[in-house]
């Protein structure tokens, strides 16, 4: 049994943010039917590398689910997707602000009305109002508005995009949450809802201790590279071999590391007895530290020193962490045939997330969905040859 067994969501959603929610969603037991446009999802041309008629990004974020296409400009498919939440528990997605209503699909204006119980999420740059309301909102785009990319980056250097994008991931985790909260609140109410998790809400607040340290001093913060503003040391040292990362969060792990680095009196020293202390005489508690560990074997210390209880990791590529047995051990390698994926982030002892199908070809399970709507063999041939539920994808 899985967390989520007997939930059907309906994702319309496409590239990032929605079908990473869905697809936890999925991992964890619901049924998801992946609708998508007669173009396709377009991260399927996001590659190389592709596998057959996808990109590697697609096939991150879809597995586990059932895939169909419709053509929603054509009121036959409208007809499918209505047919299709007639039983659904969650519909996800992300059109720009508006669209769902245009089709005549809107939350107020006709699913809440037909599905009471139903719960719509939209995944969107911006929300649907404000100064920025209904703009289109991509990762890189929000990470500059949101302020993170001001943080990020060398001191004195240029703002610098994060490498992997946390605003649509974390936007992604975001609208697993609002579901689930709906789906609790439903218990009680009876009603879905209409819930939304947007870039640009999510970009902000993963500000911390950005925006809390303005609040308080008036100050915007500056970039500080791979050190924090708050705490030191918290960086990155080089060592003989790879470098290490450094987080030493208070003064006994302090302790711990001077005497393993074999310098005790380091802890001692009046200029590095509290971590304000140490922050004001960054500089040169830095030179101390790379003085002692130049020569040090960079991986060998870093467990070391781990295994102190000082936070401590050599900072390695995507390779090492594909390979590194915790990554095994945390079942964060999925395998399904020749599929191989990232693991599930979320753990459960009794309801553990479960690995099912890869990812689906394009309008791959078409006619097994309609067919399990008791659609009649005339019926599914009209929407077949209309167009109305394209089976193979047309050009952008």
């Amino acid at each position: 049994m899985t967390s989520l067994h007997g939930l059907k969501v309906i994702d319309l959603s496409r590239v990032l943010g929605g079908p990473f929610c869905t697809q936890l969603l999925a991992d964890h037991g619901a049924t998801v039917i992946k609708v998508e446009p007669p173009q396709g999802d377009e991260t399927r041309g996001w590659g190389p590398p592709f596998k057959q008629d996808a990109s590697s990004y697609f096939i991150g974020v879809n597995r586990n689910k059932l895939g169909m296409a419709l053509d929603l400009t054509q009121p036959q498919a409208k007809d499918v997707l209505l047919d299709m939440l007639a039983d659904a528990d969650v519909l996800v997605e992300n059109f720009k602000p508006g669209t769902m209503e245009r089709w005549g699909l809107g939350f107020e204006q006709t699913l809440s009305k037909r599905f009471p119980r139903l719960i719509h999420c939209r995944v969107s740059g911006f929300g649907a109002t404000g100064p920025l309301g209904s703009m289109p909102g991509y990762d890189a785009v929000v990470q500059a508005m949101s302020g993170l990319m001001s943080v990020n980056g060398e001191k004195g250097a240029q703002p610098l995009r994060m490498g992997v994008p946390v605003i649509d991931i974390v936007t992604g985790m975001n609208a697993v949450i609002a579901i689930l909260l709906a789906v609790h609140a439903r218990e009680s109410s009876g009603r879905g809802q209409f819930v939304e998790a947007t870039l640009y809400d999510s970009g902000v607040s993963l500000m911390h201790p950005h925006l809390p340290n303005f609040h308080l001093s008036g100050k915007s913060a500056a970039r500080s590279g791979n050190a924090h503003p708050n705490i030191c040391p918290y960086d990155m040292f080089s060592t003989a071999t790879v470098p290490i990362f450094l987080a030493i969060g208070n003064d006994r792990q302090f302790a711990t590391f001077a005497d393993i680095i074999g310098d005790a009196a380091l802890a001692n020293d009046p200029r590095f007895l509290t971590n304000a202390l140490r922050l004001e005489h960054s500089q040169a508690l830095r030179a101390a530290i790379e003085q002692r560990i130049e020569d040090v074997e960079g991986v060998v210390l870093a467990e070391t020193l781990m295994q102190a209880g000082v936070p401590c990791g050599a900072v390695v590529d995507t390779a090492a962490v594909a390979a590194h047995p915790h990554t095994r051990h945390r079942d964060m390698v999925v395998e399904i045939g020749d599929y191989v994926g990232t693991g599930s982030p979320v753990k459960l002892s009794e309801t553990a997330a479960r690995y099912r199908t890869p990812p689906p070809m394009f309008a791959e399970h078409a006619r097994q969905i309609l067919e399990g709507m008791g659609y009649d063999e005339n019926r599914i041939a009209l929407l077949l040859a209309t167009g109305a539920v394209p089976t193979a994808m047309r050009g952008a």
